[in-house]
């Protein structure tokens, strides 16, 4: 079973970087992918970025494109996100997920997979 532990969350001003990490351990097999995910209160979680099958591509979501980077440490089974350019709006609870890989992540909500406890980011203008 798998185990996922964020940290990198916090406050940070309108225009400015956050980087989130995710230190995955556990068995990770070819149907999974990694990704992140975030969610605000009475709102559904939503996709932000994630990998495609064998991490050949790589999906953001539209209100990130450009702005957010994600990365993985395939050694240390790590996952990143860079988060620049910051926007109140992207004011969220983050997760980082290993799910089944999806056909298309645009609207994906996985109901298994694992997920980390998530990290609160708060942007202010």
């Amino acid at each position: 079973q798998g185990q996922l532990v964020e940290s990198g969350g916090g406050s940070v001003q309108a225009g400015g970087s956050l980087k989130l990490s995710c230190a995955v351990t556990g068995e990770m097999y070819d149907w999974l992918c990694m990704g992140w995910f975030r969610q605000v209160p009475g709102k559904e979680r939503e996709g932000v970025a994630g990998f495609y099958r064998r991490g050949f591509s790589i999906y953001y979501s539209d209100f990130v494109k450009g702005r957010f980077t994600i990365s993985r440490d395939n050694a240390k089974n790590n996952l990143y996100l860079q988060m620049n350019s910051l926007k109140p709006e992207d004011t969220a609870m983050y997760f980082c997920a290993v799910v089944p890989c999806p056909g298309n992540w645009a609207g994906y909500r996985p109901d298994s997979g694992y997920w980390g406890q998530g990290t609160q980011v708060t942007v202010s203008s």
